[in-house]
């Protein structure tokens, strides 16, 4: 028995969902794709699992966060997927694929073939015993990545209130986690083995403020160090975290978020691997001209640092689903994928936005005693990264187009002087390429939802004089 389609969706998350509503955009036959996921529902906004989902009061529930809502679009509910005639093959896991054949085997012996598929298998959660660590079957250890360790980890935070949680990672999963935790009365202790939190991504400087935000918050901090094992009781529950320093630290619940690695087991050896991921070209095409990839497990040209990268964010996922359909369904007509690299988090009160490359050196800018602060990375000569925390919509869109603009800069000293300034300097300019297209970041975790704008040449101009006239009132109180 099997099933054929013209397009072939492989894998259920953000992107397949985008990748489906621009599908329908274009006009897709009805019967002519396909979706495949292990989850049992359709694709939703992923990044709601570490926001509303956890959330105490209000949280956020299916079906209100499926995709596409975390760019104010359509919510692709299972009945959308009904009209528009695709077909949703949910809870399935494939086996196999024969990329020669064009063909997929699922779990239970169907065979689905395709004439295009695009893989958007995204990635798994790396797991404790990758590092030799036993113990990740206990009942209070979670991790998450998918909508049912955001259940698990939610019955936990109900049944813990006023523990102990120990967070392994310092990264996006674990600084997250915290924060809800904490907003669920649970004390947190933090490990990890850098020495500050995100340090992929923020500077010493940048993650001291977060971390004493955090301490102000009774989160604990337990630095240069990893878990070692678990002190387990006799009913199978961990009761302390033992660390590789000798620390034991008592624990009511684990969360761990020690980072993600591609899924990209089915095409070893079928497609070309790059950067951990499937390496395809500008219009997200892989080694074999009937493939795509897109979201986590593209490793894709970034034009404006011509260089392959892998990108892991929800905007990314977005915009690259997006552009393989366009190629895809218009090749003559979509161009290369030309996107500004964008990451972004909300904890508790705060909200910062990072744009571009945090290569090269680092000119901070702002007061690190306030709540708005920033700073630029100044490779070779020229702007190529902002990271912004406590931005308003007009001020991420400046620092956006700016980094895209990637001006060239010849006195740091006046960069860490103007700050926020200088961006708004440069794109009064006259424009030398094409506006930046703004990232959004989703709205599902809040009452109100902001609309995000792409700042085309024409909002810009509008907008720019109030805002100057605005910003040179507000500056002098700030820095």
């Amino acid at each position: 028995m099997g099933r054929a389609f013209v397009y072939v969706i492989l894998g259920g998350g953000v992107a397949a969902g985008y990748a489906a509503l621009e599908f329908t955009k274009r006009g897709v036959p009805h019967g002519e794709l396909c979706i495949i996921s292990e989850e049992p529902v359709p694709p939703y906004e992923r990044p709601a699992l570490s926001k509303g989902f956890l959330l105490p009061e209000d949280p956020a529930r299916l079906p209100s966060f499926h995709t596409c809502v975390g760019a104010n679009e359509e919510r692709l509910t299972p009945k959308w997927y009904k009209e528009h005639g695709i077909e949703l093959v949910l809870g399935t896991q494939v086996k196999s694929a024969d990329i020669r054949r064009k063909t997929l085997i699922t779990a239970s012996g169907e065979t689905i073939s395709y004439k295009i598929l695009i893989i958007a298998t995204g990635a798994r959660a790396l797991k404790l015993e990758e590092f030799g660590v036993k113990g990740s079957d206990a009942e209070n250890v979670c991790y998450l990545r998918n909508l049912s360790d955001a259940t698990t980890l939610v019955s936990l935070m109900k049944s813990h209130s006023g523990g102990n949680a120990v967070v392994i990672g310092g990264g996006y999963i674990g600084m997250e986690c915290a924060a809800s935790l904490v907003i669920n009365k649970i004390s947190v202790t933090m490990v990890f083995p850098e020495a500050h939190c995100m340090a992929r991504l923020f500077t010493p400087k940048i993650a001291n403020y977060y971390e004493d935000y955090y301490k102000s918050k009774g989160v604990e901090f337990v630095k240069g160090t990893v878990l070692s094992s678990f002190e387990i009781d006799s009913d199978g529950k961990v009761t302390a975290v033992i660390l590789r320093d000798g620390s034991r630290l008592p624990a009511d619940m684990v969360v761990v978020g020690i980072g993600i690695r591609p899924n990209t087991s089915l095409f070893e050896g079928q497609l070309t691997l790059e950067k951990g991921g499937i390496k395809v070209n500008g219009k997200l095409q892989s080694s074999n001209s009937s493939v795509y990839a897109v979201g986590d497990v593209a490793a894709f040209p970034v034009k404006l640092f011509g260089e392959i990268r892998r990108l892991e964010h929800v905007d990314s996922a977005r915009k690259s689903a997006r552009h393989a359909v366009a190629a895809i369904m218009e090749p003559d007509k979509a161009g290369e994928f030309d996107y500004l690299p964008f990451f972004y988090s909300r904890v508790f009160a705060l909200s910062w936005q990072f744009y571009g490359d945090n290569a090269g050196e680092v000119i901070h800018f702002g007061d690190f005693s306030g709540s708005t602060f920033g700073a630029y990375w100044v490779h070779k000569g020229h702007l190529v990264g902002s990271f912004l925390e406590g931005g308003t919509k007009e001020e991420y869109e400046i620092i956006a187009k700016a980094t895209r603009l990637k001006p060239a800069i010849e006195d740091t000293a006046e960069l860490e002087r103007q700050g926020l300034g200088f961006a708004l300097t440069i794109i009064q300019k006259p424009p030398e390429s094409t506006a930046a297209e703004i990232p959004q970041s989703d709205f599902v975790f809040q009452k109100t939802i902001y609309p995000w704008h792409a700042t085309a040449g024409v909002l810009v101009a509008a907008s720019v004089a109030a805002f100057a006239y605005w910003y040179g009132r507000k500056r002098h109180k700030r820095w």
